[in-house]
């Protein structure tokens, strides 16, 4: 079992920065892949960016693709998610997930925080 808590939400003007944390406990923490994810409502859930083990293979979605930024700390299991230039299409909540494999699916990932919501006003 890994138990996963992400913080760092809030509310933030388009062009701003956010930056989230998701902790990890339980299992090794480096033995998984972690990825960010977002919901907007009405919408489904949304790969944004992943990890690999030891943090040196990322990957993002087109739409966040240089302005977010992963990364991981194996040291401290946590993992974060650096959010520049922020726009109102980015608003919906994020989660992270903890998952074997290096993978953009959601159901490949097998744990998952509680989310956190990132509002973006223009």
């Amino acid at each position: 079992q890994v138990q996963l808590v992400e913080s760092g939400g809030g509310l933030v003007q388009a062009g701003g920065s956010l930056r989230l944390s998701c902790a990890a406990s339980g299992r090794t923490f480096s033995s998984f892949v972690m990825g960010w994810f977002r919901q907007a409502p009405g919408k489904e859930r949304e790969f944004v960016a992943r990890i690999s083990w030891g943090g040196g293979n990322t990957y993002y979605a087109n739409s966040v693709k240089g302005r977010f930024t992963i990364s991981r700390d194996n040291a401290k299991n946590t993992v974060h998610l650096q959010m520049n230039n922020l726009n109102p299409e980015d608003t919906a909540v994020y989660y992270c997930a903890a998952g074997p494999s290096l993978a953009v699916d959601t159901t490949l990932y097998d744990y998952w925080g509680q989310g956190t919501q990132v509002t973006v006003s223009s």
